[in-house]
């Protein structure tokens, strides 16, 4: 079987950590390392960490030097990475059990290194396990194939959905920024040529609206975006304005599900 590098950031989630790590455990797909970032934080975390890795050899936490943000957490994970994939999860959000097996499934055929899934959508104060996830109709559906041109007017990709082949593309870390660096990560995957295709079903779970969440803030993604567009893309004045515009339509209409 493939091994899969399972990617988790941590900071201060110790409410939400536990159901994550056991999501990602009790995928039907066994072959996997969960790779755990710790960016220094003030809760039980750590703590917790440590016992769920006591308990299942495949939790592999380190604690961050200093804190760093998300872009940097992730890095030190993927660093350590072996496997022949690399997947990513917040320490929040959920995968449903049969994620890694359909989407590695899709994977073998799908003529991409870079793939994804719809999701399901769950309110901040959302409690229980992944296993018991009843679908509530809450859909962020994924495009079937998208380019790089398709990616510049909406990050059409789930980062918690996110998977790409470590074989073909080597390990490909993200741009230290504050935000958005997961969409940055897919567009130099995908400037270079490479359509990212999609499992049509929903195999995650996103946790919406938490508080302190880089990406519930929609309006502070807005100079985020441009910045991504002008310095990391290099797009012209005209150009990111007509990204911006998409990205902020595509953004309302997505926060509304």
């Amino acid at each position: 079987m493939a091994l899969v590098s399972v990617v988790m950031p941590v900071h201060n989630s110790a409410v939400t950590l536990g159901s994550s790590v056991r999501s990602v455990l009790a995928q039907t797909h066994t072959d996997l390392e969960l790779l755990i970032t710790d960016d220094a934080s003030t809760d039980e975390s750590m703590d917790l960490l440590r016992e769920l890795a006591r308990q299942d050899e495949r939790v592999l936490p380190v604690a961050a030097p200093e804190q760093g943000g998300a872009a940097r957490a992730r890095n030190l994970a993927m660093e350590r990475a072996k496997g022949d994939y690399v997947a990513l999860l917040d320490s929040d959000d959920w995968w449903l059990p049969q994620k890694l097996e359909k989407q590695l499934a899709f994977a073998a055929t799908a003529g991409t290194p870079l793939t994804f899934t719809s999701y399901y959508k769950m309110d901040a104060e959302h409690e229980g396990e992944a296993v018991d996830f009843v679908p509530n109709g809450r859909v962020v559906w994924a495009p079937a194939r998208v380019d790089y041109r398709a990616m510049l007017v909406h990050d059409h990709i789930g980062a918690l959905t996110a998977m790409y082949d470590r074989n073909a593309l080597g390990t490909r870390l993200m741009p230290d920024m504050p935000r958005r660096q997961d969409y940055a990560l897919w567009l130099s995957i995908m400037r270079d040529g490479v359509d990212a295709r999609a499992v049509r079903e929903p195999l995650a779970v996103y946790r919406a609206g938490r508080a302190g969440s880089l990406s519930s803030n929609k309006l502070a993604l807005v100079p985020a975006n441009w910045a991504l567009y002008r310095e990391h893309e290099h797009l012209s004045l005209p150009r990111s304005a007509r990204a911006l515009a998409g990205a902020a339509w595509h953004s309302v209409r997505k926060s509304r599900i």
